[in-house]
């Protein structure tokens, strides 16, 4: 799979613009994804100088990502058009509704295919469907 990850929030901890500290398992668990043949994109805010410095934190713990802010390493910036979009299979991000799970879920869920209430029925034995409503509500 293409997968977009974050970098402030998710990789490592809030303290932009500086680098913050790493988030348990972030590492360990994007490395095991490249290795697993997934391709990663970094998709952060972070432009210029501080696009490189992070990329630099994640070169020196042995993540390498296939492109950086584009959809492909040969994208051209130049010819790209605001809003950008990128298409990717999965993001992982900390804003994601109910925040971001801890990385070993994240990689149990991309392993197996799998979504957060499945994965949640399959630990639990709870379902996280919505109670239905009665017909006069």
């Amino acid at each position: 799979m293409l997968i977009a990850v974050d970098f402030d929030g998710t990789i490592v901890t809030h303290e932009y613009p500086n680098i913050g500290k790493e988030v348990p398992f972030a590492i360990a668990t994007l490395k095991q994804l490249i290795k697993d043949g997934h391709r990663l994109v970094l998709w952060t805010n972070r432009k210029g100088e501080l696009l490189e410095e992070a990329l630099e934190w994640c070169r020196k713990r042995g993540v390498e990502f296939y492109a950086a802010n584009k959809n492909y390493p040969e994208e051209d910036e130049k010819t790209t058009t605001e809003p950008r979009k990128i298409k990717v299979d999965l993001f992982i991000d900390d804003r994601n509704v109910g925040g971001l799970p801890d990385w070993g879920i994240i990689y149990e869920l991309i392993t197996h295919r799998m979504t957060l209430a499945e994965y949640i029925m399959n630990h639990t034995g709870q379902s996280v469907a919505p109670k239905k409503k009665h017909w006069w509500f």
